[in-house]
C-alpha cells in the first residue's frame, strides 16, 4: 500500500492523526507528517483517515 497526501490541499486538520496514528501525525509546528509506505495491517486505518478527511486530499494506492 503506498499513501499520497495532496500537501496543496491539505489543511493540518488533523484527522488522519486520530483515524490513523501511525502513520499520520501533527509534529511540533502544526503541519502533517505521514508515513508514505505504512504496513498492510494499518490499511483499515489509513482508509477511514481517507473517509474522514476533510479535504480529501489522501490518496490510497495498491
Amino acid at each position: 500500500m503506498k499513501v499520497t497526501v495532496d500537501m496543496g490541499l491539505c489543511q493540518d486538520h488533523g484527522q488522519c492523526a486520530i483515524a490513523a496514528p501511525l502513520v499520520f501525525r501533527i509534529n511540533d509546528e502544526g503541519h502533517l507528517e505521514y508515513d508514505g509506505t505504512p504496513d498492510e495491517s494499518e490499511r483499515l486505518n489509513v482508509e477511514e483517515a481517507a473517509d474522514v478527511c476533510p479535504v480529501q486530499a489522501i490518496l490510497i494506492e495498491d
